[in-house]
């Protein structure tokens, strides 16, 4: 199983929502593909936390939890809706 130990810079516990692109979007692009292709695999979110974001769900289950569902909703949120702005011209 990878793990991911650098999800980039200014990682946040919670992604503070937008309707439009944020910059921490764009810099944690990557981190967000991570979490759709663990969420197709049916990775729970204590295996998302941890391997995705180096949480340790044992230590912190609530902040492990709230960190990968955060980032999971946001990630969905840019393949329903937030991609049309990479669009807009």
């Amino acid at each position: 199983m990878a793990k991911y130990p650098d999800v980039g810079p200014g990682f946040k516990d919670e992604v503070l929502w937008a309707d439009s692109l944020t910059a921490y979007d764009k810099e944690h692009f990557t981190t967000y593909l991570r979490f759709l292709d663990a969420g197709a695999d049916d990775a729970s979110y204590e295996e998302m936390a941890q391997i995705i974001l180096g949480i340790d769900p044992v230590q912190e289950p609530e902040r492990a939890r709230k960190a990968a569902r955060s980032h999971l909703d946001r990630a969905n949120w840019m393949v329903t809706t937030g991609y049309k702005e990479l669009f807009a011209g």
